[in-house]
């Protein structure tokens, strides 16, 4: 590994956690964990109780972080978890939830 790779994956982990460090946000992880697929924007900040432009602001803090994945379709985002980061840096982290 190259420092230039360790340095980025360092900074990667640094977003994740800071992305994660916040009550909101790990509602809405727990959220789509329980649901167990894609739910719209609206159905989640309904279940987390997040005024709309406060749920934007979380959803595209996971997404920069790697931690959610968003598919559009027509006007309606529909979003669900990215496994594949949690098993990378956070393996056995989604059960704790």
């Amino acid at each position: 590994m190259t420092i230039e790779q360790f340095i980025s994956s360092d900074e990667y982990r640094v977003r994740i956690f800071k992305a994660l460090a916040d009550p909101t946000r790990l509602q809405i992880i727990r959220t789509l964990m329980g649901s167990r697929t894609e739910l719209n924007c609206g159905e989640i900040g309904e279940r987390c109780e997040a005024s709309k432009s406060n749920a934007s602001y979380h959803f595209r803090t996971l997404r920069e972080a790697g931690l959610i994945l968003v598919r559009k379709e027509a006007q309606t985002k529909y979003i669900q978890l990215h496994h594949k980061t949690f098993d990378t840096y956070l393996p056995g982290f989604l059960d704790t939830l």
